[in-house]
This record gives C-alpha cells, sequence and structure tokens, in this order.
C-alpha cells in the first residue's frame, strides 16, 4: 500500500490581492521542495476564473505532510491568509487511482 499524502490545495485571493498573493505562494516553493518528505510542489493558476490559484502537493506520508506545516516558511504565509485570502484554503486529499 502507497502511504504518499497527495492534496490539491485551492487558492483564492481576495479582490486586489492577487499580486500579493502570487508572491507569497511562491516563495513557499523552493523551501518546500527542499524538505525531506516532499515528492511534489506545484503551482497553477485557473485561466479562467481569476485568483485562483491550486498547489499540487505530494509527500512521502501524512507526517511529512505535517511537519510542512509546521515549518517557518509555511508560518510565514500562514499569517498573511486573512489579508490575502477570500476564503480559507481548501484542502482536497487525493486518492491515486491509475497509473
Amino acid at each position: 500500500m502507497n502511504n504518499i499524502y497527495v492534496t490539491m490545495a485551492v487558492l483564492k485571493a481576495k479582490e486586489g490581492k492577487r499580486e500579493k498573493l502570487l508572491e507569497e505562494l511562491l516563495k513557499l516553493i523552493d523551501p518546500t521542495r527542499s524538505e525531506d518528505g516532499c515528492l511534489e510542489y506545484i503551482l497553477f493558476e485557473n485561466k479562467t476564473e481569476n485568483n485562483t490559484f491550486y498547489m499540487r502537493e505530494a509527500f512521502k506520508d501524512l507526517n511529512a505532510f505535517k511537519m510542512h506545516g509546521a515549518t517557518t516558511h509555511f508560518k510565514n504565509f500562514a499569517v498573511q491568509i486573512d489579508e490575502l485570502m477570500s476564503e480559507p484554503i481548501q484542502l482536497i486529499e487525493l486518492a491515486q487511482v491509475s497509473h
């Protein structure tokens, strides 16, 4: 059984905060990819719904994902959520069903 923990985080910017949210999300990429348990961390933007970003995340297991939430770089981002985002992060847990 595969214990890889995969999620899609949905992040919606407040009106007028798209650029700042994007800037802060991009700051997460390199330090997160350097974490021992990180397998994938890729940012997408919805082409038809302005101000909406998706972060596809894969960690070796749930514990590695939880460790990510405790890092300084993620905590620095998290304190800005109320200012930058129109709603809380929506975290969709994914299970791979094909190869």
